[in-house]
């Protein structure tokens, strides 16, 4: 795990902390829920991500930022039979 620093408001850490406490959670566990959560909602962006997480160099990178109309490893490899 990474330890992350976060800057919130007042209003918003309070309202967490007691969702934490009538949940039995942390804010750290809802706060990684939350995250898990709006990644999965986004689908093309968690491809984007894990495009660039496998990306060997810079120049690769960019290339994936810039294209809209990119494809999977898996996806490809399915189309093409590989």
């Amino acid at each position: 795990m990474h330890r992350l620093n976060l800057t919130i408001d007042e209003a918003l850490y309070e309202q967490a902390r007691a969702v934490s406490f009538i949940e039995k959670k942390s804010i750290s566990q809802m706060i990684r829920e939350s995250l898990s959560e709006y990644i999965a909602k986004n689908a093309k962006t968690k491809q984007q991500a894990n495009l660039i997480l496998e990306a060997d160099d810079e120049k690769e990178i960019l290339s994936i930022l810039a294209n809209d109309a990119f494809i999977s490893n898996e996806n490809f490899k399915s189309k093409f039979n590989l």
